[in-house]
């Protein structure tokens, strides 16, 4: 292996140091090298960089970004751009320099003011996504030291953060932009978040990267790099690619890899691959005068300046596909795939979403082609878009360049798109179209128009477009072109094209205007009412309030107890020496595992043939269900299948072998035969049909909606068996380390007691790492340290989550919207095993209705088991019931809110299982959200833009929340800690809770250091063990940081009351003095602090009970718009008030109730699983499941704790201090940004005569809202489809 010459390839990394690699895999990436330990120029030893992260494998998350600065040949300067290390080819990178978040700053030495303010702004949670998020501000700002706020939004658009909810981590970066007024020393150079002079790195230095680290002048031979099945060739010169190209006419060019990359994941490897990186011909710009011509291997990002700067140069009518393609560009993908991506290969791909194609196309954009013949030319056509070979590339052909003509002037170029998100999100759909007018006229001289997104293929609507020649550009044509393009395509999107009709008209207004053409007045105008139509949404940073009560003053300056205090990880986050599983250092004959799943619903297994996979190098073993010693999990949830498979992505064995890369292979030449088995079931309603359901129940809970968990830390595991007596280490990402200590117990059939479980933290959880990482952790068992971790694609195709629901209620009312009756009937659908039914009593939400009737079955499908999420059940079971209030409105003729607030708790009462509780507190909350968001004043200026505007309305909701706290059982609401005073007077503290970015090791010290009386600073917690604390309890259901705090603050007072004859008899004395003193008199520094749990009962015969400690309270109320021609929404403002009591550390509480909002808002709004005929989860990648981004905060985000709240129950009056917000009802609020939009659908629907109530389906997607929004357009398609 190497290259032909044995020269090492040379990159500069973790500056000022070079890294020598003579073996490089050309089918390695930048994140797999920099996992590896591997040999320093200037050191003899070994280094190994974690910082960077895996978390999807396919460039859309954003966590493994890093910054890559090469010598620009054309313009003879450094340039700075992040990428994502996942699909960067290790062996592109010669000569080039790469910047790690570890060569950015460290705690060791010195910090990076992006580093600083990232984590004391509270922009990490878990901190898996931080090493990503500081690479791309700090790229941005190598590239520009005061970026504006557009460039900061853009520049973060490719980084996705599941627990922050985005806004903090844009605050920390609004102190660098030269608009923001976020920072009171702006204008100084310097920032209130700064450490001192002699902490960090000075913002400007640009020492980091030094010039003669990277090729200048780089060399023009050939380097050819061989792999074992790959073989990676680089020419030096366009004639050495030519040459290549005729003796490889199959091997693909490869230059940004953010198609092939992806697509040989699943597909055949390609056995050589050209790369013309180093081929400066293709990346020249050549400007015209009749276009501009782009060569292909441009960068997109690169394509946006040439483009931004032609259309500054130019005048407007020579630059409207300029514009159009700008306009597409700023939302293809994110900032690191546009810095990677090459405009050859995106046209080349050919991918039927593509943004460019269709403009391109309409456009008359002409491929240049070159080969060792010669060069010809070829058009962007249909044809060459749906691949016909008279007009595709010959085989030994390479595109050149791209040459885009100039608009003239009559003619005019739109591009429109409609995807899940506004930003980082392919495309359902999109468009392109061009007309040109006969000057002075509104005839029609040219028209061409194309749609991504509706076939295999970019498709033109060439005939619709050649009748229309020679129409006028009135209504009359725009209805005669929606029956045609009808005819035509399938599913075109009819709405694009009336929003082109509405644009042409505007700037045909201008033209006439501009050049006094006479008979003007013949012309067709926008009405004022359609205006809006053509506005996009504006991408702008959230602004916002977060208020909090401050401490008493009277409270000693040292207790940090009510203190806004920063994440104890907050600065190992952002410089990436957290430790997170998988970061742990390869142990001495450490295997790799690769899991093998079934490709079968439901089946009878009849065979598995592993000898192909026995055969390959380095595969070790494979383990099937014969090979477990003891229990093989449970009845109907196997670990390992046996017999029979009951979903796609059920495991059946598992290969171990000496490489992951050979794992992964081996897991392919497993060869398993199948018999299908009937029914298959996937959906709710195919289960009632076949009375396929696990029990029933009165009472039972109740779900709507499906949800991905897409924590970022995928689930993994190390285990390290020790040399005697069975004994294990088990490192593992979970929120349950004594679940994973029992399975593997009972899986090998040894004591719990020789099994150990560790976790240091979590990269986000969710619920989805309670149970599941106990069955990867008894997989991984084998006897052998093994180390398995699954891919994104493994992991949302195995693990199941949020179970989802169809629902049916009947309600009685008066007709002053008093809910006499309510009956609710629900089926959820649990997959084929697994089912939680102990919080099933959250339905009533905040509302007494005094007749009331839940009903539900759990079905039993074909789909992996569904499992705990955040709010067990209440964010899809409460939103029936507010379903049935908006119902119920709109049946009266009132607001939803009057019939909120009519039938809202009152005074002391009862729930419906008979649990007292007083609504004194959700009252405040309520009457406090009404006040903050100025909602009635907000409803009349909501109600007057809707009349103004007919194609894109607003809407406003404002709802209650009464979530119930804890487990309904005591056992589960135990805790113990274990403190250790040394002699030195530091304090370590262990506790039974897990850190899953939440903050709860900060919140325990906090506890700690009021307890001790002693600065945080003295204190240290170590990780989560089960030898330290045994039997604890998983950490969720929003009770993690109360029970183990008592716990804490127990173990801390018998400490303090054994020292209290030291302190009386010294008390001027020291805290160390006292630790010392306390030695020599042999008293113990150690002890266990428990707390037996608050008491929770529920008599599931009668339905009555005591299941739930305290509730927490809350209000919210969010404004959005939508567009009804496209979908999409715009979240205008949140007020979202919150009962934390006295709360613990606020600046964390803030940032779960924010976090936990726009994960709820995902659920609600763009979370949607789609699953193949076969059962199949299509949505398994950040491409297809659109979590949401940061153009998803509201415009205005405002969040209060409210003030004054007391409880007595909990620890210092604090309510659910780490989880409440983070698991539950801060989830729910996100329902508020759903039922909103629900409000403008209705508004639009009142005003169409169409009725009001129409079937609410979460997620409410573009696709749902555009069809809601009933008009003439939507009508056209559906009576397309059914004629």
């Amino acid at each position: 292996k190497g290259v032909t010459d044995t020269s090492p390839i040379i990159i500069s990394l973790l500056f000022p140091t070079q890294v020598m690699e003579r073996n490089v895999d050309p089918e390695g990436t930048l994140l797999t090298f920099l996992g590896k330990n591997w040999t320093l120029l200037s050191k003899s030893w070994l280094l190994r960089l974690t910082g960077t992260k895996y978390a999807c494998g396919r460039g859309g998350c954003g966590a493994c970004t890093v910054m890559v600065s090469k010598h620009d040949p054309v313009s003879r300067k450094i340039r700075h751009f992040s990428v994502t290390a996942c699909l960067m080819p290790i062996c592109s990178l010669y000569g080039a320099a790469v910047t790690t978040v570890e060569g950015v700053g460290s705690i060791k030495t010195r910090l990076h003011p992006v580093q600083e303010r990232i984590a004391k702004s509270h922009g990490t949670q878990c901190g898996f996504c931080t090493p990503g998020m500081v690479m791309s501000m700090y790229t941005l700002l190598r590239n520009n030291p005061q970026p504006s706020e557009e460039q900061l939004m853009e520049g973060l658009g490719g980084n996705l953060c599941r627990c922050t909810g985005y806004r903090p981590i844009l605050e920390s970066g609004r102190t660098f932009c030269m608009e923001s007024n976020s920072c009171q020393q702006k204008g100084t150079g310097k920032c209130c978040l700064d450490w001192g002079e002699n902490d960090s790195s000075p913002l400007g230095k640009k020492s980091e990267v030094s010039p003669f680290r990277m090729a200048e002048n780089p060399e023009k031979r050939t380097l050819t790099f061989y792999g074992e099945r790959v073989t990676w060739i680089s020419p030096g010169t366009l004639k050495d690619l030519l040459e290549l190209k005729v003796k490889h006419p199959k091997a693909p060019l490869v230059l940004g890899n953010t198609s092939l990359g992806p697509a040989m994941k699943s597909q055949d490897f390609h056995p050589v691959l050209l790369s013309p990186a180093r081929i400066s011909e293709l990346s020249m710009v050549t400007k015209t005068s009749d276009g501009l011509t782009i060569g292909a291997g441009c960068s997109l990002a690169q394509m946006q300046d040439i483009l931004a700067e032609r259309i500054a140069e130019l005048p407007e009518e020579k630059t409207q596909t300029y514009r159009a393609l700008l306009k597409h560009l700023r939302s293809l993908a994110g900032q690191q795939i546009r810095n990677m991506a090459s405009l050859g290969g995106h046209v080349i791909s050919r991918h039927c979403c593509s943004d460019l194609n269709p403009v391109l196309a309409v456009s008359n954009a002409t491929l240049n082609l070159i080969s060792a013949e010669g060069t010809r030319q070829i058009p962007l056509n249909e044809h060459f878009l749906a691949g016909l070979a008279s007009a595709d590339l010959k085989a030994e052909e390479i595109l050149e360049s791209v040459h885009i003509p100039h608009s003239q002037k009559w003619e005019f170029v739109s591009a429109f798109r409609q995807a899940q998100c506004q930003q980082n999100a392919l495309p359902h759909v999109n468009a392109g179209m061009r007309v040109l007018l006969k000057e002075g006229t509104d005839s029609i001289e040219d028209l061409s128009i194309a749609y991504g997104g509706v076939g295999a293929a970019t498709i033109s609507a060439h005939r619709s477009c050649q009748l229309l020649l020679g129409r006028r550009w009135n209504e009359l044509m725009l209805d005669e072109a929606c029956s045609l393009l009808l005819d035509e395509v399938s599913l075109p999107v009819i709405s694009f094209l009336f929003k082109f009709y509405l644009e042409v008209l505007q700037e045909l207004k201008k033209l006439v205007k501009m050049f006094s053409v006479p008979d003007s007045r013949h012309h067709s105008e926008v009405s004022d009412q359609f205006l809006s139509a053509l506005e996009n949404f504006p991408v702008t940073i959230p602004q916002g309030v977060q208020t909090y009560q401050n401490v008493d003053p009277h409270q000693p300056l040292q207790d940090p107890v009510g203190c806004p205090i920063m994440h104890l990880s907050a600065l190992k986050h952002a410089t990436g020496e957290a430790m997170f599983c998988d970061d742990i250092p390869m142990v001495d004959k450490e295997l790799f595992m690769a899991l093998v799943t079934s490709s079968r619903a439901h089946a009878k297994i009849t065979s598995i043939d592993v000898s192909k996979a026995l055969e390959l190098p380095e595969v070790v073993d494979v383990i099937t269900a014969e090979d477990i010693p003891g229990t093989n999990g449970a009845e109907g949830d196997k670990l390992l299948a046996v017999d029979e498979v009951n979903c796609v992505g059920q495991i059946i064995c598992a290969v171990v072998a000496e490489t992951d890369v050979q794992a992964k292979r081996a897991t392919e030449k497993i060869e398993i035969t199948y018999e299908d088995l009937e029914p298959v079931i996937f959906t709710v309603k195919d289960a009632i049909k076949h009375n396929s359901f696990l029990f029933d129940q009165i009472l039972e809970e109740v779900h709507v909606g499906g949800q991905e968990h897409f924590y970022m830390e995928t689930q993994r595991v190390l285990v390290i068996p020790k040399t005697e007596d069975k004994e294990l280490d088990i490192y593992v990402s979970t929120q349950d380390p004594a679940h994973v200590q029992k399975t593997v117990s009972s899986t090998l059939n040894i004591p719990i007691n020789r099994i150990t479980c560790h976790v240091k933290r979590v990269g986000g959880g969710f619920g989805g790492k309670v149970g599941k990482p106990a069955v990867f952790g008894a997989i991984a068992a084998v006897g052998h340290p093994i180390r398995l971790v699954l891919d994104r694609e493994e992991d949302m195709l195995i693990t199941g989550g949020r179970h989802p629901l169809f629902g049916k209620y009947k309600v009685g009312f008066m007709n002053n919207g008093r809910i006499k009756a309510l009956d609710i009937e629900c089926y959820i659908n649990g997959g084929y095993d697994s089912l939680r039914t102990f919080l099933i009593l959250k339905l009533e939400n905040a509302y007494k209705i005094r007749n009331l009737r839940f009903q539900g079955r759990a079905c039993m499908t074909n789909l992996p088991s569904n499992t705990a999420f955040r709010g067990f059940g209440f964010p899809q079971g409460a939103l029936v019931t507010e379903s049935c209030i908006t119902a119920v409105a709109a049946k009266c003729g009132l607001p939803p809110e009057k019939i909120r607030e009519k039938n809202t708790y009152k005074t002391v009462d009862k729930t419906i299982y008979k649990q007292a509780f007083n609504p004194e507190t959700l009252i405040r909350c309520w009457n406090e959200c009404l006040d903050k968001s100025s909602f009635y004043s907000r409803r009349m200026q909501v109600e007057e833009f809707n009349k103004k505007n007919y194609w894109k309305k607003k809407g406003i909701a404002i709802i209650p929340v009464k979530f119930s706290v804890g487990f309904a059982a005591t056992s589960y609401h135990q805790a113990a800690a274990l403190v250790h005073i040394y002699t030195d007077g530091s304090v370590l503290v262990t506790h039974g809770g897990n850190e899953l970015g939440q903050g709860i090791h900060t919140k325990m010290l906090q506890v700690a250091s009021r307890e001790l009386k002693i600065p945080m600073s003295c204190m240290h917690i170590s990780e989560t063990s089960t030898a330290t604390v045994p039997n604890t309890v998983a950490t969720a259901a929003s009770i993690g940081a109360d029970v183990n705090g008592r716990a804490v603050q127990n173990a801390c007072q018998i400490l303090l009351k054994r020292l209290e004859p030291i302190i009386k008899k010294h008390p001027e004395g020291t805290w160390e003095d006292w630790i010392e003193a306390a030695f020599e008199q042999r008293i113990s520094l150690s002890a266990t602090g428990y707390f037996r749990g608050y008491k929770a009962f529920m008599d599931w015969e009668k339905g009555v009970g005591d299941p739930f400690p305290y509730y927490v309270y809350g209000a919210a109320c969010s404004e959005v718009e939508i567009g009804c021609l496209t979908g999409a929404h715009k979240k205008i403002k949140t007020d979202i008030i919150m009962d934390a009591c006295c709360s613990l550390n606020p600046a964390i509480d803030i940032g779960q109730i924010e976090g936990s909002f726009i994960q709820g808002t995902g659920l609600y709004t763009t979370e949607e699983l789609k699953y193949s005929p076969e059962g199949v989860l299509y949505s398994r990648s950040p491409d297809e499941y659109k979590i949401p981004t940061i153009t998803d905060v509201p415009e205005e985000f405002n969040v209060s704790l409210l003030p004054s709240s007391q409880t007595p129950l909990t620890i210092y009056s604090s309510k659910g201090s780490t989880q409440t917000y983070h698991c539950t009802s801060g989830m729910f609020l996100g329902s508020f940004v759903f039922f909103a939009i629900a409000d403008a659908v209705a508004t639009v629907r009142r005003e169409r005569d169409i009725a009001e109530d129409f079937m609410v389906q979460s997620p409410a997607t573009p696709e749902w809202v555009r069809m809601a929004c009933a008009d003439q357009f939507t009508e056209m398609v559906g009576n397309c489809l059914f004629s």
